[in-house]
């Protein structure tokens, strides 16, 4: 089923609009993976960045972590495939744990396949791309998918700095949704942190992942605090 209101029904208005976290567990201490998870408890989603070392320059993680970590957590496992040709994976992950599984326009000539075959499995379908890459490339699967993704750094590696164009790219992309009057999630990745969430959310966010801003010195339940006191 496609992730559109009925028509007349408009989308939540910014105001209404409650904002998940979804800390990424690439920025963990694999080592207390279960622990760090714990610390986390109360955010919304747990994100998990799968690289493959060939769409990205770096090589995360695969299977086996996704598969422990959804031992260790009920939270929504929300996995982000940084890898070609994701087709040949997407059921795979989703028997490891996966709740939704996102893929980039970039990775397969035939992303609306791709969208349909997660939804097929049952699973949140999300789709995303490259800073570099037109926001063009999005619209003919906007409404089928349950997540937009926005990267705001580019894919591969964690600790980068926010693209400020990033911000006039949500605003585009939030409008497209509720132009469509889609419930889909509009998320945001890459250098969000507590000094800039506020306007991530303003120009129309409603689902931020924050890697390093939430596992610093002090622990993850305090940097998810951080996190969740600059959006009030």
């Amino acid at each position: 089923m496609r992730n559109v209101r009925l028509p007349g029904v408009t989308a939540e208005p910014d105001s209404a609009r409650r904002v998940k976290l979804a800390p990424s567990i690439l920025a963990s201490d694999f080592s207390r993976l279960g622990e760090e998870l714990n610390a986390i408890a109360g955010a919304d989603w747990a994100h998990v960045d799968v690289m493959d070392g060939q769409f990205v320059p770096n090589i995360s993680f695969g299977l086996p972590i996704l598969a422990a970590a959804r031992a260790a957590s009920s939270l929504f496992m929300d996995v982000h495939l940084m890898i070609d040709r994701p087709e040949r994976y997407l059921k795979d992950f989703a028997d490891a744990g996966a709740d939704g599984l996102t893929v980039h326009v970039e990775s397969t000539p035939h992303i609306h396949r791709a969208v349909q075959q997660i939804r097929e499995l049952g699973k949140k379908a999300g789709v995303t791309l490259n800073p570099g890459t037109s926001l063009e490339t999005l619209r003919p699967v906007l409404p089928e998918v349950d997540l937009v993704l926005i990267m705001s750094v580019n894919p591969g590696f964690g600790g980068q700095k926010f693209i400020p164009h990033s911000l006039e790219r949500i605003r585009t992309v939030r409008r497209w949704l509720d132009e469509l009057g889609s419930a889909a999630e509009l998320q945001v990745d890459g250098g969000v942190g507590p000094t800039n969430a506020r306007a991530v959310v303003n120009a129309g966010a409603s689902n931020l992942v924050a890697g390093s801003a939430v596992f610093g010195r002090d622990g993850a339940q305090a940097g998810l605090e951080r996190l969740r006191e600059a959006l009030k």
